[in-house]
């Protein structure tokens, strides 16, 4: 019977073992158990149990406290799987699904193990869970350093031994500063500072220089970092992968390397680990640096717009005076009287200005768009040289007008605000519509709303907003490719469950099964070349399992159309109170 169960070990595709549960020590293994801990089995025959096994679990439980009670039940005849960390000779954990059998041996307590290597699994799901948090940095608008930290040390606990850094060019395109490296070298990274890309400039300066990824095995042999060599050996590093960060593939922002304490060569999954890390990259400083020239943007139109005002300044005391004065006696009589008011004060300017005013209107509608598909340095030029022009013709006191008039939006819905408040579901999509039926009618697609009335809502407007938008915008991109037009229908009901179900579906194409299955999956898209980041489902999935509380479903067919539902509690949950230092 011995000889026939060894033959069956031997011919098993998992790594097996046969455990002597009296003796602790193994009785018999096939080879792939002895790859799994780096072992012959002459050496394993001889290793106890406790050796082959960590003092302690990931959870802290003990595991020789697991492994008996394991045992245990098998012995009784349950069988069953369940995880437990091994250790390979080298020290090294290795995370297993194991299955224990009891062998029914006349006088011998004896369990067949199989073990399963789930590291990769796990390290994978780790991924997918670092992915999500840096994009909901991004999303937040957190530090760009806070982001690239995240990002690298997500990288680095993904690949044993590796070291990480994130390198940005100058706007010049020429010149490195460091902007990320939590457990690299400071004194390395600090004499990477002020560097000039180009050939032969080590990994990332050539890297950046060619716009190509760049392996460097052994930084010792390779003649790329023959004048930098003496900068990193005293470190103890020796191998270097570096790649260009370059969103839209021509224009490089800066360089993600990878670096080792070993001569080393990347698998195939690493070169994707660094692909996925160069993107990420890209994403959160190109967010950060259109930020930054909207910013930018908005103070000079503010200077440019406040430069007009002086002329009424009078004018705008006496409307604020008159305001508050309405305020208090009838808010409503306050806001008729101040209507009446301001279009008598404005009338004038208002009428001679609304071609320029009603032209600039458009321009800024067309620059916010955009922002979406990323803003370039020449939009923004035009955009300046446009408002200029404008400025000139803009006069008395456009600030405070516009002031005035931000202030009548506010009786409205705030699509914009992500406070929490109260409001009127019915309203709020209603008032949504409006705006989106303005790029409908240029992609021919006719909005149909079915909103039940009276649905009270506590939760937060603005990212709801957010969210039924992007499902439209992603209706119009994806479901009509042949340009004919059709159907987007909105809906809002309260179902049985308590739960509010808000449904934004298309009489579109429809999806295949394989794009259904990935359809939240961030990057994924298949209008890439049409200018889609394969985000935006990825971020509504977040916004509504996170800050609203809810859950959403994604149900189509090909050539049937598609249709997504948020669920949605009616009070949202409460977010925590953020940190104070």
């Amino acid at each position: 019977m011995q000889v026939n169960y060894h033959a069956m070990l031997m011919q098993s595709p998992d790594p097996s073992a046969l455990f002597d549960f009296d003796a602790g020590m193994i009785a018999d293994a096939n080879p792939k158990a002895e790859s799994l801990w780096g072992l012959c089995r002459d050496a394993l025959l001889r290793t106890p149990l406790a050796d082959l096994y960590p003092a302690q679990q990931p959870g802290g439980r003990s595991s020789a406290s697991l492994l008996q009670a394991e045992a245990g039940r098998a012995l009784e005849g349950h069988q069953g799987l369940f995880a437990m960390t091994f250790r390979t000779a080298a020290g090294a954990a290795i995370p297993c699904e194991v299955l224990m059998i009891a062998l029914p041996l006349a006088g011998r307590r004896l369990l067949h193990v199989r073990m399963v290597d789930i590291s990769r699994n796990l390290r994978a799901a780790q991924l997918r869970e670092g992915q999500a948090r840096v994009l909901e940095l991004v999303a937040r608008g957190a530090p760009l350093a806070e982001i690239l930290d995240n990002l690298v040390l997500l990288v680095e606990s993904q690949s044993d031994g590796v070291l990480c850094s994130v390198l940005l060019l100058d706007e010049d395109g020429h010149t490195v500063h460091p902007a990320s490296a939590p457990n690299l070298p400071p004194g390395f990274m600090n004499a990477l500072d002020g560097l000039s890309i180009g050939p032969g400039v080590g990994s990332c300066g050539e890297a950046m220089f060619s716009n190509e990824n760049v392996i460097v095995p052994d930084i010792l042999t390779d003649e790329r970092w023959a004048p930098y060599r003496a900068l990193a050996v005293p470190h103890g590093l020796r191998a270097c992968w570096s790649t260009p960060i370059a969103p839209d593939r021509q224009h490089v922002l800066g360089s993600f390397a990878m670096y080792y304490r070993e001569v080393r060569s990347p698998t195939s999954e690493e070169l994707h680990l660094i692909d996925v890390a160069s993107h990420l990259a890209g994403i959160a400083i190109e967010r950060t640096r259109r930020e930054r020239e909207l910013a930018l943007h908005r103070e000079h139109l503010e200077d440019l717009v406040a430069a007009r005002t002086a002329e009424l300044t009078r004018a705008v005391e006496t409307l604020s005076l008159a305001q508050d004065e309405l305020v208090r006696r009838d808010k409503l009589a306050a806001l008729g009287a101040l209507v009446a008011g301001v279009a008598h004060e404005l009338n004038t300017p208002i009428g001679n200005s609304l071609v320029v005013a009603s032209s600039l209107a458009e321009r800024t509608r067309a620059l916010e768009t955009s922002m979406a598909d990323g803003l370039r340095r020449s939009d923004l030029t035009r955009y300046l040289a446009t408002a200029g022009e404008a400025g000139e013709l803009l006069v008395r006191n456009l600030k405070r007008a516009a002031t005035l008039v931000a202030g009548f939006k506010q009786i409205a819905v705030d699509h914009a605000s992500s406070e929490r408040r109260q409001f009127d579901l019915t309203a709020l999509l209603s008032d949504l519509a409006a705006p989106l039926r303005v790029a409908a009618k240029v992609a021919r697609v006719r909005i149909d709303l079915a909103l039940e009335p009276g649905l009270l809502m506590d939760s937060y407007p603005g990212p709801l907003s957010q969210v039924v938008t992007e499902l439209f915008e992603n209706c119009v991109a994806h479901a009509f490719p042949d340009g004919h037009g059709g159907t987007v229908r909105i809906a809002a009901e309260m179902r049985a469950d308590n739960l509010v179900a808000v449904t934004v579906a298309d009489s579109g194409a429809g999806m295949t099964p394989d794009v259904l299955a990935h359809a939240f999956d961030p990057f994924y898209t298949t209008r890439r070349g049409a200018g889609r980041s394969g985000l935006g489902l990825h971020v509504a999935h977040n916004i509504v399992s996170g800050v609203l509380g809810g859950r959403i479903a994604l149900r189509s067919a090909p050539d049937a159309g598609a249709s997504v539902t948020l669920l949605l509690p009616l009070a949202a949950p409460a977010r925590p109170e953020p940190a104070h230092p």
